[in-house]
């Protein structure tokens, strides 16, 4: 990293900000909420025994694990650590501690009575965190040399992430592929290159939308970067049970597959439905055939019409009466008529602005304007001898045969014809507009 421009520096990926205090001391400050898939810890400050020496440390982007304090120093939330990897060691901070470290392996299926944890040997000295920084400097540059030498080979996979060991000694490439990928001569390639030992995970399209991160349509952050670490599968079924239009480009997310979010409301349209009736034909009621439209599958209600295909009056009925309905079709039994219910009720629209209008700027200035146009009439029709001047316009305009607003301008003349003829007439001798 470049510390010459900026003193402090935010690294999202890992969840941390680092800077360069006055006198050239690296400092590297855990910033909580700023990392992918963090857990609040609600039982902070609950301490218990058997969970006292555990401890959740995250590396880069979602990888994290549990971790045993081997090192008999006072780790808490917070501190950067040097813990054990397969060859070398690696730095990563600690973020949960205490019985939140057992609800987390409760969800990722861990027996803390088998499972054997790594250590931590000890609490990052100024040295390990320069080194890890210098490892971080050199993560992008090498993720680009690498697609360009996947590129070069002819390979068909795509590099998402590289993400280096804390020594410096080993690098993970995180890579996409639809097919089984021949590794042998790209491995020996990035060994030549980089002089690091070389780990290649595979992932998923989800996995790799968690580990970049970004914004969904919905404004929030990206779920599979926020808080999902399990992805379960997605079919379209679930898009057609809540009545989505099977619009490829509305029900895919970044990642190119469908959204997870499809998955979170459909057990409860699952559940409404189940208390809709299905309809194999129209409703039989004394006066005709009242077809289906369209239903509201959470209100469960069910809109109907006397013309097939037509939308302009629909009547609501409930999912229950039209069970009851049914079944007195069933028995040769016919209602009278829909028209008999309330009056027909539209379903409600609100947009998502609330009541602001695109328009409401010109509706404004067209109330300025009839504003105007009536204060010039008040003026007009207001004075002494304001009305007799309206009246005289309208007569010239209509003797004249031109428009009212061409006579705007004859206000005189229109005063010299009243003062001649006071008895209520014109100069063509036709009576006022209004003169008795």
């Amino acid at each position: 990293m470049d510390y010459d421009n900026e003193t402090k520096k935010f690294d999202c990926s890992r969840g941390c900000s680092v800077e360069r205090t006055d006198e050239g001391e690296l400092r590297c400050v855990y910033r909580q909420g700023c990392c992918k898939q963090e857990v609040y810890d609600w039982l902070q400050g609950v301490r218990q025994e058997q969970y006292k020496n555990l401890f959740e440390v995250r590396f880069k982007n979602t990888r994290k694990g549990i971790y045993v304090n081997a090192s008999g120093q006072s780790i808490k939330t917070g501190d950067l650590v040097t813990v054990e990897a397969a060859n070398g060691h690696d730095l990563g901070i600690v973020t949960l501690e205490g019985p939140m470290v057992a609800r987390q392996m409760a969800c990722r299926n861990i027996n803390p009575e088998t499972a054997e944890f790594k250590k931590i040997y000890r609490k990052a000295k100024v040295f390990d965190i320069e080194k890890w920084q210098e490892a971080i400097a050199r993560e992008h540059e090498t993720m680009i040399r690498a697609r360009q030498i996947a590129a070069e080979l002819g390979l068909e996979m795509k590099i998402g992430d590289v993400e280096f060991q804390g020594d410096g000694t080993k690098a993970i490439f995180y890579y996409i592929a639809d097919g089984r990928v021949d590794f042998r001569q790209l491995i020996k390639v990035f060994a030549e290159e980089f002089r690091i030992r070389i780990e290649m995970k595979q992932i998923g399209a989800r996995q790799e939308a968690g580990l970049i991160g970004g914004l969904g349509v919905c404004g929030r952050e990206l779920c599979c970067s926020n808080y999902i670490s399990s992805f379960q599968s997605i079919t379209t079924s679930a898009a057609r049970c809540q009545d989505l239009s099977l619009n490829p480009q509305k029900l895919a997310g970044q990642c190119g597959k469908l959204k997870c979010c499809l998955n979170y409301e459909t057990a409860a349209y699952i559940d409404a439905q189940s208390r809709i009736p299905k309809l194999s034909g129209p409703l039989e009621f004394q006066d005709g055939q009242a077809y289906l439209m369209k239903t509201d599958i959470l209100k469960e209600i069910m809109y109907f019409s006397y013309e097939q295909g037509s939308l302009s009056n629909l009547y609501p009925l409930d999912a229950a009466e039209v069970r009851e309905i049914l079944k007195m079709n069933r028995n040769g039994e016919k209602p009278e008529s829909l028209k008999s219910e309330p009056a027909p009720a539209m379903p409600e629209f609100i947009s998502a602005v609330g009541d602001d209008s695109i328009t409401r700027f010109d509706e404004a200035r067209k109330r300025r304007r009839g504003n105007q146009k009536k204060s010039r009439n008040r003026q007009n029709q207001g004075g002494g001898n304001a009305g007799g001047d309206a009246q005289g316009r309208n007569a010239a305009s209509a003797g004249s045969g031109r428009p009212q607003g061409q006579n705007r301008g004859q206000g005189r003349n229109n005063r010299q014809n009243q003062n001649r003829n006071g008895n209520g007439q014109n100069r063509n001798g036709k009576p006022k507009n209004g003169a008795e």
